[in-house]
């Protein structure tokens, strides 16, 4: 039995110490999506092994575009997605497999969303979900990553539908819908620090 014991204690170690070698850390930002959504993003993204990595991504919308009492048009919302990736060449070079989640609050106004929300009425509530994506990575200098990925999945959507004037009546109160789609689309600059 110490034996045994002795032995995954040694291979317990021996993988840490392999983990703790090849570990990267990535400080990265989604442009697209902060051209897109007008919306400041970071993540943290961390190699967990030569194959492996975690990313944490954030981005938040805080702000009324006019948020005037006769135009009220906003995109208000925050979203957060973890993620796991497994590289196929080594972590933070090439392709890549990966299985995000997705949690989010939104208040929107006066945007058309596609698939999920018409122009025409103010839309309040939460999201979760998840899915898997795709993606590829550059090396474009000594600490610099390029990223572009693409995802696709299942968010489930809760929320209360309002006339669109500011304060506008309440229409339809916590309503479901599950959305079925692109979940994520990214084109990213990473500052890799270790």
């Amino acid at each position: 039995m110490q034996k045994l014991a002795l032995i995954l204690i040694l291979f317990t170690s021996s993988v840490f110490i392999e983990n703790i070698n090849a570990q990267k850390i990535g400080v990265k930002s989604n442009l697209l999506y902060g051209i897109v959504a007008q919306s400041p993003n970071i993540g943290l993204e961390v190699a967990i092994n030569s194959k492996n990595t975690i990313e944490l991504w954030g981005g938040i919308n805080p702000w009324n575009i006019n948020g005037n009492k006769d135009n009220n048009k906003k995109f208000l919302h925050w979203i957060i997605e973890p993620e796991w990736k497994y590289w196929f060449c080594s972590a933070f070079n090439g392709h890549y497999l990966g299985i995000h989640g997705i949690g989010a609050m939104y208040n929107i106004n006066q945007y058309n969303v596609p698939l999920l929300f018409d122009k025409k009425y103010r839309y309040e509530g939460y999201g979760a979900g998840g899915g898997i994506s795709y993606g590829y990575q550059w090396l474009i200098g000594k600490r610099w990553n390029l990223e572009a990925s693409l995802g696709l999945g299942a968010i489930f959507m809760n929320y209360n539908k309002y006339e669109c004037p500011q304060c506008g009546f309440l229409i339809e109160q916590n309503k479901n819908k599950i959305y079925v789609g692109p979940t994520k689309a990214a084109v990213s600059i990473i500052y890799i620090i270790k």
